[in-house]
């Protein structure tokens, strides 16, 4: 009755989207902040400001990637203590 938690695993194909996804993001937005008719101090600042959005955008991914496993944990802990109770239960031992 144990059941065994299929991890769920990308594929290369959609790994490397998402990473020419990402890079190809980065570099229109670059391109984007170089060509801007502003004074270098604007473009400087869109750009610290872009890569700050791009980390903060890792962090959280991170943090909900961590959640989400720690909460696959609880639950697997649960789900042993419960499949114990039961396979110790005897329902026609007598109290």
């Amino acid at each position: 009755m144990s059941e065994t938690p299929v991890k769920q695993q990308s594929t290369a194909a959609f790994h490397g989207q998402a990473v020419a996804s990402f890079g190809l993001a980065l570099l229109a937005t670059a391109i984007g902040i170089y060509n801007l008719k502003a004074d270098a101090w604007v473009r400087g600042f869109l750009g610290i400001a872009v890569l700050y959005l791009v980390t903060s955008a890792f962090t959280l991914a991170k943090v909900v990637r961590d959640r989400q496993e720690a909460g696959q944990i609880v639950s697997r802990v649960d789900q042993a203590r419960l499949e114990k109770l039961l396979a110790e239960h005897d329902p026609f031992e007598k109290l």
